[in-house]
């Protein structure tokens, strides 16, 4: 019997993503992930790669202050916004809750 194929860890972490979307708790958006990310809420922020740069940073300096995650996401915003299960374009993610999901273990 043949070994079953390896998936990619692209579309292992988008299935993570969609059961944090069932499951979980998470805000959308680059105002409301610093809204998590300044009140301590956020576990883990998602950057889509063409956020600029400017902003990126500052989400990264903000999450550094807070001592959270951050993941650099593959995918432009409008993959991201569709991994989300969203027919809109996301830039940014902050995953409050994540649900049945082990997306932090897999991130760590």
């Amino acid at each position: 019997m043949a070994p079953a194929p390896k998936k990619k860890s692209g579309e292992n972490f988008n299935s993570r993503l969609k059961l944090v979307m069932k499951s979980g708790k998470y805000t959308l958006g680059y105002k409301s992930a610093l809204k998590s990310l300044r009140s301590g809420k956020s576990k883990v922020v998602i950057i889509s790669n063409n956020c600029p740069p400017l902003r990126k940073s500052e989400l990264e300096y903000y999450a550094m202050l807070s001592k959270t995650d951050v993941h650099h996401y593959s995918g432009g915003n409008n993959e991201l916004g569709t991994a989300c299960g969203k027919y809109f374009r996301v830039s940014v993610l902050s995953v409050t809750d994540p649900g049945d999901s082990d997306i932090l273990r897999a991130l760590n």
